[in-house]
């Protein structure tokens, strides 16, 4: 059969209209927005509802090439031909009305990686998976943003894992702020040899003591800006030599490497220019502030406050789905950009790092061990810690958007689908009551993040 050609409204409608216990094919074509050019992609949308409702309750989609029309065969698919093309295809069945796995995809940083858990980029795209096959995020979201998204415009929230080195200065993130984007760190683990005591660190904000010294805040400014100007240069003279080394081994110039392969870069650069860069880089970190870190502990990124997570403090992060940051330094070479943007950046920062906060606590059951947490307020994005005791379980009630869970602890089912630690799931805006258990014998811990409705 050739399966119906529809653009995206019509493929709404039709999905929406699906009869009870009837399933469709569909051909649709989509814009990759995230791709330079914008190409389009041919996909082949398998959809059925179930026996008792109308409308998109299961999905297949695959590319639409001549080899998988030609397996679609030539009639109408019904809902029993799922597995069979599902495993032809090497597709998931994507269920919308149950939790849906995340595969997550790893991009390589200077200062370590960030693993993506819904990432739609040209860096790289996250997938949905049925525990055997995986489709791209991107692909879902295009073909049922209502069923998916329900009232939310563009991409989910982005979540991440920050997994930084565990050396000082090669596993330390940049020092950025953000004009827009909301993020909040949740700390998962600390490298106890990197931090002994089991406390890391944050770059802050800026040290209140050194910012006294200066006669006002725009003179303060620009000591900070000068520090960094100063080491701008040093980090440039030995960029270059660095980079001359990656061309004779044949190594592109932003590709990233090992913090081994950076620490012997590093050191065949002359030791007076590494005791310059080295001296230059404190004084210039001497006008910021650390504030520890320990697991467990929360941290709200408020825009336009430079931040830098520090090597070994792996973290998980939500974030509005948004790409803007403005560099103010960097002990290493940044590779996705020429220059940084201090200057720009020195004039908009915020001066002042908000004072930790309590917790707000929405619910906590000393019997059970259930403490629901909010642990983000923006006006975007909720985020929510929900911990469990042994064998507890909680319901998520329906709410008609979407939810991001990350399971941080214990042995976490949503709906009887286990999710392990590290791990996430989307969960519809079709899904409905959900059931979170944990089935370990020892307390669980599960984040959850939320868009606020549009208005």
């Amino acid at each position: 059969m050739s399966p119906t050609r529809l653009e995206h409204r019509q493929l709404h409608a039709h999905l929406t209209q699906l009869r009870p216990g009837t399933a469709a094919a569909y051909e649709f074509t989509l814009v990759q927005s995230y791709l330079p050019g914008k190409p389009s992609l041919s996909l082949l949308v398998l959809a059925a509802a179930d026996a008792f409702a109308p409308g998109c309750r299961k999905l297949v989609i695959v590319e639409a090439t001549a080899a998988n029309l030609l397996a679609l065969g030539a009639s109408l698919p019904t809902p029993e031909d799922f597995e069979t093309l599902s495993h032809r295809w090497q597709s998931p069945v994507i269920d919308l009305q149950s939790p849906l796995g995340l595969t997550p995809v790893c991009i390589g940083k200077p200062w370590g990686q960030e693993i993506w858990f819904t990432g739609i980029e040209e860096r790289g795209l996250s997938g949905v998976t049925d525990g055997r096959f995986t489709v791209p995020l991107a692909w879902v979201v295009a073909v049922v943003p209502v069923p998916l998204m329900t009232g939310q415009p563009g991409n989910p929230n982005l979540l991440k894992i920050l997994d930084p080195l565990p050396e000082p200065v090669y596993g330390d993130l940049y020092f950025e702020l953000h004009e827009e984007k909301r993020e909040v760190y949740v700390v998962t683990h600390v490298d106890s040899h990197a931090w002994p005591d089991g406390r890391g660190a944050i770059r802050f904000g800026f040290d209140p003591r050194i910012r006294a010294r200066y006669a006002g805040d725009d003179v303060f400014r620009q000591g900070y800006l000068q520090a960094v100007t100063e080491y701008r240069e040093i980090r440039r003279q030995i960029d270059s030599l660095i980079d001359q080394l990656r061309e004779r081994q044949g190594i592109p110039q932003n590709a990233p490497v090992s913090s081994e392969q950076s620490k012997l870069w590093m050191a065949s650069v002359p030791a007076r220019l590494r005791d310059v860069e080295s001296k230059s880089r404190e004084v210039m970190n001497q006008f910021t502030q650390l504030l520890p870190l320990a697991v467990g502990d929360v941290v709200q990124v408020p825009p336009l406050l430079p931040h830098s997570l520090q090597h070994g403090v792996r973290t998980v992060e939500f974030q509005s789905p948004v790409y803007e940051r403005k560099i103010l330094s960097f002990a290493q070479k940044v590779l996705t950009q020429t220059e940084w943007d201090t200057r720009e950046a020195v004039e908009l920062m915020t001066l002042d790092a908000p004072q930790p906060s309590a917790l707000t606590t929405i619910e906590a059951c000393a019997e059970s061990g259930i403490v629901r947490e909010r642990i983000a307020d923006f006006d975007d994005f909720r985020v929510e810690r929900l911990q469990l005791g042994p064998d507890a379980q909680w319901t998520k009630a329906r709410e008609g958007t979407y939810a991001l869970a990350m399971v941080v602890s214990g042995q976490i089912c949503f709906n009887g689908i286990e999710i392990k630690p590290e791990n996430a799931a989307f969960i519809p805006a079709a899904c409905g009551d959900l059931n979170i258990e944990n089935k370990a014998n020892q307390a669980g811990a599960i984040l959850l993040c939320r868009p606020r409705a549009t208005k």
